[in-house]
């Protein structure tokens, strides 16, 4: 359902541009995605009052960096997100609107939600490809040698997977409590809310050949949990325990979880795991 809406919105603004505005016969209508620059509104959702709020945002590729500012006026941005570690996903059914744009970004080494929408869906298409093409100049600098083709790919990507299970504390003593999941890449994050800014926790799924396992089923042992169809991530140091309350969800977490545990693990990310294990 996500993946069709946002296949519809992004279809109605190539049509509009090619048969309304006529970008592709006039090359001086055409959006200039890859100015380097862009600024405008974007109604944000409040971080602490669920609010949504007319915020000024600043695109720019000389600094690197998505900005937000609280006041139109404002001389200092309320948050600065690196374009290196942005990312960019319409959400429309989690945002609660049809032009509902998550924004994610790391702050500390941990993921920062940020949940945008635009009245105008050209306006918000506009936004999206201008992140886009931001991420690419920055990934044509970062990995000089890589094709294009190489590139397309690490522009933006959609979660693996995203809802909710029921999880356990590290000494598997205290009773399960339902978390909104979201899967990203290798970062498994959990939220008491869908929409909050910032994760509860975030586990690193790892590969097989660095020692993560995904089984069906809680150990024998394990009491308190409510939903019936139990799933344990075995990692280097721990076990996670989960509970899905269908069947259907937790073949689809097993299938989202064994495809990163597969995937052999690239340089980069391993020292994105050494974060992990040495955090406080």
């Amino acid at each position: 359902r996500l993946l069709l809406s946002l296949e519809l919105l992004l279809r109605e603004q190539w049509v509009r541009a090619k048969y309304e505005r006529r970008e592709f016969v006039h090359l001086e209508k055409q959006e200039p995605y890859s100015a380097g620059y862009r600024e405008g509104f974007l109604w944000k959702r409040g971080r602490d009052n669920g609010q949504f709020l007319s915020r000024k945002f600043v695109l720019t590729e000389r600094e690197g960096a998505l900005k937000y500012f609280n006041r139109s006026d404002a001389k200092e941005p309320k948050a600065i997100m690196k374009i290196e570690h942005l990312n960019a996903t319409f959400q429309p059914a989690k945002i609660g609107h049809p032009h509902g744009l998550q924004v994610t970004y790391l702050k500390d080494n941990s993921t920062r939600n940020i949940f945008v929408y635009h009245e105008d869906g050209k306006e918000i298409v506009d936004w999206f490809n201008a992140l886009r093409a931001a991420r690419f100049h920055y990934l044509q600098v970062a990995f000089p040698g890589a094709s294009d083709a190489d590139l397309v790919p690490k522009l933006s990507r959609n979660y693996l997977k995203e809802g909710y299970m029921e999880k356990t504390g590290p000494k598997q003593t205290e009773g399960f409590r339902k978390r909104w999941f979201t899967m990203d890449d290798r970062r498994l994050m959990y939220f008491k809310d869908p929409l909050d800014a910032f994760a509860r926790g975030e586990v690193f799924i790892g590969s097989k050949e660095s020692g993560y396992k995904v089984l069906d089923g809680l150990p024998p042992s394990t009491q308190g949990y409510h939903w019936p169809h139990g799933i344990t991530i075995v990692t280097p140091d721990r076990k996670f325990l989960f509970t899905c309350e269908t069947e259907s969800d937790q073949r689809e977490w097993v299938a989202a979880f064994q495809k990163v545990v597969d995937r052999p693990m690239l340089p980069q990310e391993y020292a994105v795991e050494a974060h992990f294990k040495h955090k406080p």
